[in-house]
């Protein structure tokens, strides 16, 4: 328990205070009691003997603790202390009895790498890219419903900040307490109230020289143009702020102003010195029969050479389970250069080397394939595998050449038909007018390994050497 509310008596009311897995309790409508916890998510528990007089008296005592009223004149009453945040609504306002709502928020990560990559909270490579992003002092929002888990991400962001770099905390509501957590780093937590406000403590927060400025949540006007100052001036900032969408976080901002600031000149600042948005969603999952928390977004803002705002979705996971990755820009990669970090540019996509399944085909025999379709000459063509040869089509083609197996008609005839009918053969027509003679004359019989050697050639395919067959006809004089 608490020691600001240790003499509060919670009643069995406790029971839920002491559970860590418990992060929010509900109380409403005359006795309904909802928890939130971190494995089940939100469900209402019976039988819990609270009740309005129960609720009452504990409001009672916390007001007498924090020294403020609550009745009919003060209908409102916000306790809280390092870990729990209280708010009581009275009945004259909560017209179905009084309302409780209660916050806890300890001063501990909840977040360890194992227990958050096992359970699916967040991928491998997006937690080693956010990291480097922090290490490389990237300004980064979060966004996400209540009760996503927003803040836990942060306090998880922050813990990995370097040990010599000085943090300051601003928040209306104290839940971060990375003061108690790292007790031993340079951290300087600052709490707004009604004397000072968020530009008050904002000046006060730049003297301090902070490399770091945390806050809580962007709920207002002021924490927008506290968040703007502060990034503007050359800080670096974490914070969280409810949208929909990373990618509407800059549009978000812009609608929580309430001046008439130019809309393309605020998101050209945002999209300039913000560089990440990050999503978080948290909702009860079928497959997992509980309560999910997920890191479902990832973008990254910027502005191009010509002065536009754009957005790169780096990751983003649907409710099907689709993925999409992109790599960050030149933008991202050359902020995190300035500031000391090379970051590989496939950090996320891995270059893909295409299999070289085209080989070029050894033409440095100058051989004649005009007679081979056009669409076949392609030097990156794959060339299909030979089939056996019809012996019928070619007879004694590795033996001597004499004038009785050349058959002029024969070979014609088969040289007239379709090339498709004779696979892996090539027809030349030599117009050596010597050759022709030598063979009229019957004086190739006296060179037959010459003959070999010209009829028959390896030519390399697919990175084998297979013969291909070469026809000659000697009748063409061409």
């Amino acid at each position: 328990m608490d020691a600001q509310f240790q003499q509060v008596d919670f009643g069995p009311l406790k029971q839920f205070l002491d559970n860590d897995d418990v992060t929010d309790i509900s109380y409403s409508n005359g006795g309904q009691v909802w928890i939130k916890t971190l494995s089940k998510g939100v469900y209402r528990v019976e039988n819990t003997g609270i009740d309005n007089t129960l609720i009452e008296k504990i409001a009672f005592q916390c007001a007498n603790t924090m020294g403020k009223s609550f009745n009919m004149a003060n209908p409102f009453l916000d306790a809280e202390s390092a870990e729990l945040r209280l708010n009581f609504v009275h009945d004259s306002i909560a017209r179905n009895g009084v309302a409780l709502l209660v916050r806890k928020t300890p001063a501990k990560i909840r977040l360890v790498k194992e227990k958050i990559i096992e359970d699916d909270y967040i991928r491998l490579d997006i937690h080693d890219f956010l990291m480097k992003c922090v290490e490389g002092h990237c300004n980064i929002l979060v966004s996400g419903e209540t009760g996503s888990g927003k803040t836990e991400f942060i306090k998880y962001l922050a813990a990995h900040t370097k040990e010599n770099e000085k943090i300051i905390t601003i928040e209306d509501t104290l839940e971060l307490h990375l003061d108690k957590i790292f007790p031993t780093r340079d951290i300087v937590a600052m709490k707004t109230n009604n004397i000072a406000s968020y530009s008050d403590v904002l000046v006060t927060c730049m003297r301090q020289n902070p490399r770091w400025i945390l806050l809580s949540e962007v709920r207002s006007a002021e924490a927008v143009m506290a968040v703007r100052n502060s990034i503007s001036s050359g800080h670096n900032i974490l914070s969280t702020i409810h949208a929909d969408k990373a990618e509407s976080i800059p549009n978000r901002l812009y609608s929580l102003l309430e001046s008439n600031i130019d809309l393309e000149q605020f998101l050209r600042s945002i999209h300039r010195y913000v560089q990440l948005g990050v999503h978080v969603k948290g909702y009860y999952s079928k497959e997992k029969q509980k309560f999910h928390r997920e890191i479902s977004e990832v973008v990254e803002f910027y502005v191009t050479e010509d002065n536009i705002p754009k957005s790169n979705i780096l990751y983003k996971k649907t409710p099907d389970g689709k993925i999409t990755l992109h790599n960050p820009t030149k933008y991202l990669l050359g902020y995190l250069e300035s500031q000391g970090l090379i970051m590989q540019p496939d950090i996320l996509v891995k270059e893909q080397f295409k299999s070289q399944d085209e080989y070029k085909v050894d033409n440095s025999n100058n051989l004649d394939i005009a007679n081979i379709p056009k669409q076949n000459q392609s030097a990156n063509q794959t060339v299909a595998s030979p089939q056996p040869i019809n012996p019928q089509t070619i007879s004694n083609i590795n033996g001597p050449i004499t004038q009785n197996n050349i058959q002029p008609q024969n070979i014609t005839s088969k040289i007239n038909q379709p090339q498709n009918q004779i696979p892996n053969t090539k027809i030349i027509n030599p117009s050596n007018q010597t050759f022709n003679n030598q063979i009229n004359n019957g004086q190739l019989n006296q060179q037959p390994n010459q003959i070999n050697q010209n009829s028959f050639r390896q030519v390399p395919i697919n990175n084998q050497s297979i013969p291909t067959q070469i026809y000659i006809n000697p009748n063409n004089n061409q």
